[in-house]
Order: structure tokens, then C-alpha cells, then sequence
């Protein structure tokens, strides 16, 4: 199995969100970096937006 195509940018950003070393990441099954990315989306989702508060 070849690494995942990412760049090394998206990698790094990905493992510290997803609690795993960079070296597992770019080893993972690409089906399973898929769930991991939409479970990811999932709660971002779920969060409230952020309040900007007033702006006069």
C-alpha cells in the first residue's frame, strides 16, 4: 500500500486532530482516514458557531 497522497502541511494537521502520530497517518487505510475525516466534520458541525459579538 503506497502512502496517502496529502501534503506534508495537511498531514501534520490532520494527525494533531486526529491524535495520532504522522507516521500512522500516512500508513492508514484510505477508507479509514476517510471515516476518521467525516467523524471529524460530524462534530465540527455539532459545535455552536462562535459569537462575534457586537459590532458598532
Amino acid at each position: 500500500m503506497k502512502p496517502l497522497q496529502i501534503s506534508a502541511e495537511t498531514a501534520v494537521k490532520l494527525a494533531e486532530s486526529l491524535g495520532v502520530p504522522l507516521e500512522h497517518l500516512m500508513h492508514m487505510p484510505q477508507h479509514i482516514l476517510l471515516q476518521k475525516i467525516a467523524e471529524l466534520a460530524k462534530e465540527e458541525a455539532s459545535k455552536p458557531a462562535p459569537s462575534e459579538g457586537e459590532k458598532e
